[in-house]
């Protein structure tokens, strides 16, 4: 994988506020903005592969390819009764 270079004219207010996140993290400016970047990236990738795997098996409360809801989705399914991810954290 080969590197090339990127060159921004950006304003000198959005310069410091990026040298302030990088030095904070004991980074550059540049290690920071490809970091940030690549994340971005991965998030995108991440959502547009959440969305297909959606739009494959359905969304939750959709009926599922029998035709039958998903119980999770429907009011009144005992849902009041699962224990939260949050439950006995303090």
């Amino acid at each position: 994988m080969g590197t090339s270079v990127l060159s921004l004219r950006i304003d000198h207010d959005l310069l410091e506020r990026l040298r302030h996140h990088a030095a904070k993290r004991g980074m550059s400016v540049q290690d920071y903005v490809v970091r940030t970047l690549v994340r971005d990236d991965f998030d995108q990738r991440f959502q547009a592969a959440v969305e297909e795997t959606e739009r494959f098996y359905g969304t939750p409360g959709s009926p599922d390819s029998f035709g039958t809801p998903d119980p999770t989705g429907s009011p009144g399914s005992g849902d009041e009764d699962q224990v939260r991810p949050s439950a006995g954290i303090r």
